[in-house]
């Protein structure tokens, strides 16, 4: 056997027993990794800008990190007990409720049946309970869990300082691994710069606003659970096509039926300035940006969140257009692709 194709191959035996031993013992905080990825990624501008005046790389990064564990640490300490609080009224709330009586009283004509409205709040009553028990455990658990749960976010705060001084190191040693040349290279970091901005910005940051603006309305207006409600609005805002109308409408109803009039169209209001929001901010986000159609965008979150759990919300969008985006410079045609949008303005040049 020649010897230098023996060679080779005992190489590339070595490197695949590393990189699978390596991804065992990096699995379990994988996500974590992931998470200080991209919150580095959000981070950016203002890192930059911060760079700019201080010019002080190590600095710049540690105030940003600084900054950052004050944001996420002190709403984990102040609001987990009032949110486990208020998920523990909930489920109780869930079971002494009668949804047969309201279907009946808003729909008299579908549910004159006794037994039939009765066998449908059953399976409603059944679901809400499943869902505010499954809701109740995974507050238990993340208190059961709450060592780990703290070297899960040092993980992420150590990966989050690193990649956001050393971006610019990791980004040259990333593309000296790629197989590209410079042309095929730079369209593909420009575009995946592009629809990452997108995704992170135009739909996950604009949704959390979205959900914060309808939960601001929860509280002004005294809805029980307000805490509870405003994170299940900011998690429905980042969906596409679904948004917080799903959390917000059924609340003023709930509101309507109670007999609180002016609280339920006080929540209407707060929905629909929250709806607004999405068409006045997203366009300035995603109107010069690669952007994935709603309904990719949509299918990515949800297996995302099959495979990988709440952070799929995330990572499924962002791992099906970093495929596209591959593919689209693979297929190398000037016609676009249905699966991406491009800007408006390269649009109008391919013309």
């Amino acid at each position: 056997m020649d010897e230098k194709f023996f060679n080779k191959v005992m190489t590339t035996i070595i490197l695949a027993i590393l990189v699978v031993l390596s991804f065992f013992i990096l699995r379990p905080i994988l996500m974590s990794i992931v998470v200080g990825i991209i919150l580095a990624f959000v981070f950016t501008p203002v890192y930059n800008w911060l760079d700019k005046k201080i010019k002080i790389p190590t600095l710049s990064a540690v105030i940003i990190s600084i900054i950052l564990i004050f944001l996420i640490i002190t709403p984990i300490w102040f609001l987990t007990p009032v949110v486990v609080d208020q998920s523990l009224k909930l489920y109780f709330a869930t079971r002494q409720m009668d949804f047969a009586t309201p279907l009946e009283n808003f729909f008299p004509s579908l549910f004159a049946s006794k037994e039939f409205s009765n066998e449908v709040g059953s399976i409603i009553y059944s679901f809400v309970n499943k869902s505010t028990n499954a809701l109740v455990n995974s507050f238990s658990n993340l208190i059961l869990n709450f060592p780990t749960l703290m070297l899960q976010l040092l993980v992420a705060f150590f990966t989050f300082f690193f990649v956001l001084r050393d971006k610019d190191q990791l980004l040259n040693y990333i593309k000296s691994l790629l197989p590209f040349s410079k042309d095929v290279e730079k369209k593909l970091f420009d575009q995946t710069k592009g629809i990452t901005m997108s995704v992170l910005y135009g739909q996950i940051i604009i949704g959390l606003l979205q959900g914060a603006i309808a939960g601001l309305g929860f509280f002004i207006f005294g809805v029980p659970n307000a805490l509870l409600l405003t994170i299940f609005a900011c998690l429905a805002g980042i969906f596409p096509i679904i948004g917080t109308t799903i959390i917000w409408l059924p609340v003023a109803i709930y509101l309507l039926i109670a007999g609180s009039t002016i609280p339920a169209f006080g929540v209407i209001v707060f929905g629909l300035i929250a709806s607004m929001i999405d068409n006045i901010l997203k366009p300035m986000f995603v109107a010069r940006r690669t952007t994935l159609p709603a309904s990719v965008t949509l299918i990515g979150m949800v297996g995302g969140f099959f495979l990988f759990g709440i952070l799929g919300f995330i990572l499924g969008p962002l791992i099906i257009a970093y495929l596209i985006i591959i593919l689209e410079i693979y297929r190398n045609k000037r016609v676009p692709g249905i699966l991406k949008r491009e800007p408006a303005s390269k649009l109008k040049l391919n013309i």
